[in-house]
């Protein structure tokens, strides 16, 4: 008999089980984690360094970078946001660093400095830890919860934590949906974009600091660096374009059309000026030759190959309709697209437990009393860069607050 049990050994589940010992120290916490290892997710996040959150301290500013969940989280940020964790870290003699991004690392360069940092803390707070024990039904009685494992074990508690993360397969949450729980559909979400005809792939590793990615025949579109790859197109615009797409990419079965513009967002008469200034002011200047708006030469050139400029052509001697296809592989660069590759390790799943069903003062079911639930099992994902690290200690740090202080009022303390 617990008095929470937290199903799931991942970021939000031992962030949520710490947070709820160290609020009331007499509480019996155990964690249940389906599989063998501990935290894995944290371990590979940010190439094994573990971006652990984004440095935007402004509530409004940081919410507005979840596709799903954006209205949720800004009342919850006012709770526990970005700032908190930097502290709660430094409490903890653990430093984070700010990269030119945003993105937040500890100072020490690896995972394993978090990792070790809540292995500690759950040992310190007697905070029990059971591997290989995959939850497979939740049953309410009386006073209690009882959960049932695959290897035939039953335990009970008076509150449980449901922090199983991202899956891919609806069958995970089955035992989520028999209490009564809507699960969103389930799409990937943080993915690069396959180009199936491979017309750029002579181009992989090339990269524009301040490109524009447009879908095609819907309003999504985010602007940043893109990378040129041999499968396609990655960099963050793409991937974060990935997420706040997602649901629309898997409609379509990931068959769609990107415009490029290489050069940022700018206009296209302002363009059309700039480059016909130049067939008058340095009419026998290589077109070809001399890269235009800092981009690298083979990009350039490429697209010079696209719009039909032949490789000695002077500006002098440049066509209207040679001008108007390079205005179009500028601005405009159209690629098929079908398929996608996951990004790295920062795989996300859009899609979960339906945030109408949770009371977002505390995390508990409004369906089930004493069930809370923490992280990305909710329908809430962000973009790339330590967002989705964020709602999941934000979501755990508010249920614990609730589970510790609800235990506090109502039971007197254990031997």
């Amino acid at each position: 008999m617990y008095d929470l049990i937290v199903v799931g050994g991942g970021a939000a589940g031992f962030f949520g089980a710490i947070q709820a010992a160290g609020l009331n120290p007499h509480l019996k916490i155990v964690i249940l984690e389906k599989s063998g290892k501990l935290l894995s997710k944290v371990k590979v996040s940010g190439g094994g360094r573990c971006n652990v959150t984004h440095h935007e301290f402004n509530v409004k500013a940081l919410a507005h970078h979840y596709p799903r969940g954006e209205k949720t989280l800004r009342s919850l940020f006012q709770k526990f946001q970005a700032k908190d964790v930097v502290a709660w870290f430094e409490q903890k003699g653990i430093a984070l660093k700010t990269e030119g991004d945003g993105r937040m690392f500890p100072t020490t360069n690896t995972s394993q400095t978090i990792i070790d940092c809540f292995l500690s803390e759950a040992k310190k707070r007697n905070v029990e830890i059971r591997l290989n024990e995959a939850v497979t039904d939740i049953q309410r009685l009386q006073d209690t919860l009882s959960i049932s494992t695959a290897t035939g074990k039953t335990v009970e508690a008076k509150n449980v934590l449901v922090a199983i993360g991202g899956h891919p397969q609806r069958s995970s949450y089955e035992w989520i949906e028999k209490l009564g729980h809507t699960i969103t559909p389930l799409v990937p979400s943080l993915f690069t974009f396959n180009d199936p005809s491979k017309r750029f792939i002579s181009l992989m590793g090339v990269a524009v600091d301040n490109g524009l990615v447009r879908i095609a025949g819907t309003k999504f579109l985010q602007q940043g660096p893109v990378l040129i790859t041999h499968w396609g197109l990655s960099g963050p615009a793409v991937i974060k374009l990935s997420a706040w797409a997602a649901a629309w990419l898997h409609r379509v079965n990931y068959e769609f059309t990107v415009l490029i513009s290489w050069i940022g967002n700018r206009k296209e008469e302002e363009l059309r000026d700039e480059l016909n200034s130049l067939k008058n002011t340095r009419p026998k200047l290589s077109v070809s030759g001399n890269p235009l708006f800092q981009l690298p030469q083979r990009l350039w050139t490429k697209l010079c190959e696209e719009a039909e400029i032949e490789e000695k052509k002077i500006w002098g001697e440049l066509s209207n309709r040679n001008l108007n296809k390079l205005i179009e592989q500028l601005i405009r660069c159209p690629l098929n697209m079908k398929g996608k590759t996951t990004f790295k390790e920062e795989f996300v799943t859009c899609g979960g437990v339906e945030m109408n069903e949770i009371n977002l003062e505390t995390m508990e079911s409004k369906f089930i009393p004493g069930l809370y639930f923490a992280g990305e099992v909710l329908n809430i994902d962000g973009e790339t860069g330590g967002f989705n690290f964020q709602s999941a200690w934000t979501t755990a740090w508010v249920a614990a607050q609730h589970i510790a202080q609800k235990e506090k009022a109502g039971s007197s303390p254990r031997p």
